[in-house]
């Protein structure tokens, strides 16, 4: 159960590329920002707690978990307490979360505000513009959210990022001014490497090569049969993206390279080159053949049973089973024959989608703004993500933000216990997370993975896509062209993949995807990174 929630919790901030509606405009302090917003509202203090001398109530709506009771969580209890605003919970499970929330949307029944919402930059334009969502912009500007005010300032992309077509922000992100991994990486098996006296790792798509045929043909796992596994996944969705890196491609769908020039992903010669080496590899028997029809569970069943050599998950003992340690290495992504790769696509620092809106029923939106904005500064975001000081945690050093870790009440897990405390787990909450929240904190095995990411991605690493916004008319379309383009990329790389398709139909194949669309894709999107690009 852990493991799946604390996946679940970062794989929900890396999907960036799976949205691609977006769009993109300036940060205009929009309309009404040197009006009232601007003078201290009756009642609400701009400064210091509580926030609110009467208690204010309010409704709020996210997504659940499933772990624990929200009224009785410490976290929530404890802003409740130092803020004095009180929030009565919607809450829907999360496999259900985006049709209560459509039908929320479409009855007019709205909460008071939207938290941990997945709230898609199509929804933020259009119920935007609709006035369902208010904008932010002023109460920011207007001093009811120092520290989301702070961030922008100090990262204006983040903030035009989140700026629509009409200048407003109605929706805020999650920041985290810390990640490296825009999707889960690949991991060698660490046993495999050892019985095979292995150096170094490969460092080129030959060396890669050599390297899985060995893992299939040597008996690395020493049970005389040839049971191992070189390379597997399910449906290519958990290695795709890192594996485009080794031909110089930043993202699945859609990228901008070092020049601003954006590319279609499936139409590039790189994307080109991947098939190829995946079908190489599928002919020889080095790729799982059954990757297009196996489940998740499957193949981590394979791990448990020391049969994969090359492999996709968050953490690698999440499929090799056992504790964290540092004997399965980050796979260094390797160089093909593309100029300029291996790369990166870096996680951009921010969720693709909203995670906190206030609508228009909300009767008092800057005490609200300043209830959010303890969640962007340091002391809101550690109560959050780690709960009240002296329960899981405490001070070492307060000045230097040095913490050290208690034992966990019960001797539980202390992740699953987390899930007790707070609402930030199992799901992508508004707030910001940085290094300096984990300062002695982190196990030697968090370290070990910083200093893989240190050595083999951030060298190589660039943001596949700023978040940018598309018109309503454009988004319209793009959204129309991807959903036939998407289906048909899908079904031709599974049978490039296999052989079903010659990769000598490749121009066959590229010309059918102008025809449905690919470069007005590359337009439309050209023009919103250019857009974003001036801040206009």
């Amino acid at each position: 159960m852990k493991n799946i929630r604390k996946a679940s919790s970062i794989l929900l901030c890396l999907t960036l590329s799976a949205s691609l509606l977006a769009a993109c405009g300036s940060s205009k302090g929009g309309e009404g920002a040197s009006s009232s917003a601007q003078t201290e509202a009756a009642g609400v203090k701009k400064d210091g707690f509580p926030i609110v001398d009467k208690q204010l109530t309010l409704t709020m709506m996210s997504q659940d978990a499933g772990v624990a009771d929200w009224n009785q969580m410490p976290v929530l209890k404890e802003m409740e307490k130092l803020t004095n605003i009180k929030f009565n919970y919607q809450l829907s499970p999360i496999d259900s979360f985006a049709t209560k929330k459509n039908l929320v949307f479409a009855s007019g029944d709205l909460p008071d505000v939207f938290y941990g919402a997945d709230l898609k930059p199509a929804e933020q334009v259009t119920y935007g513009t609709q006035g369902v969502l208010i904008p932010l912009e002023k109460y920011i500007d207007g001093g009811y959210a120092p520290n989301i005010k702070k961030i922008f300032d100090e990262h204006p992309d983040i903030r035009k990022s989140f700026t629509t077509p009409d200048g407003h922000i109605y929706a805020l992100p999650n920041v985290d001014l810390s990640a490296v991994w825009y999707r889960s990486p690949m991991w060698y098996n660490g046993k495999f490497l050892k019985a095979l006296n292995v150096k170094e790792l490969p460092k080129t798509t030959e060396e890669l090569y050599a390297y899985l045929k060995r893992v299939k043909e040597e008996d690395p796992n020493g049970n005389g049969k040839k049971d191992e596994i070189p390379l597997t996944s399910v449906k290519l969705d958990d290695l795709r993206m890192y594996f485009l890196g080794f031909f110089g491609i930043y993202d699945e769908v859609i990228y901008a390279d070092k020049d601003g020039k954006v590319h279609y992903t499936p139409q590039e010669e790189g994307y080109k080159g991947y098939l190829t080496f995946m079908n190489r590899l599928w002919k020889e028997d080095l790729l799982d053949h059954e990757t297009f029809s196996q489940t998740p569970e499957q193949k981590k069943a394979k791990g448990q049973n020391n049969q994969l050599g090359v492999f996709n998950d968050y953490f690698p003992y999440f499929t090799l089973g056992g504790d964290p340690s540092s004997d399965n290495p980050l796979m260094t992504p390797v160089k093909s024959e593309i100029p300029d790769s291996p790369v990166y696509g870096k996680h951009p620092g921010i969720s693709a989608n909203g995670t906190f809106a206030i609508t228009s029923k909300n009767p008092a939106p800057e005490a609200t703004m300043r209830w959010i904005d303890y969640q962007y500064g340091y002391d809101g975001a550690t109560l959050f993500a780690q709960g009240p000081e002296n329960l899981l945690w405490k001070y070492k050093n307060k000045e230097t933000h040095e913490k050290e870790w208690l034992p966990v009440p019960g001797g539980k897990d202390r992740e699953e216990f987390r899930g007790t405390m707070t609402p930030n787990y199992g799901i992508l909450t508004p707030g910001m997370n940085s290094a300096e929240l984990t300062k002695g904190l982190k196990s030697d095995f968090d370290k070990w993975i910083d200093k893989e990411n240190a050595e083999k991605l951030v060298p190589i690493s660039k943001t596949p896509f700023p978040n940018v916004y598309l018109t309503n008319e454009e988004q319209s379309e793009a959204t129309a062209l991807l959903s036939d383009l998407n289906t048909y990329v899908q079904q031709m790389e599974a049978k490039f993949v296999t052989g079903q398709e010659p990769l000598s139909n490749w121009d066959k194949y590229v010309a059918q995807l102008k025809k449905m669309g690919a470069d007005r894709i590359v337009e439309l999107y050209q023009g919103a990174y250019d857009r974003w690009n001036s801040g206009k």
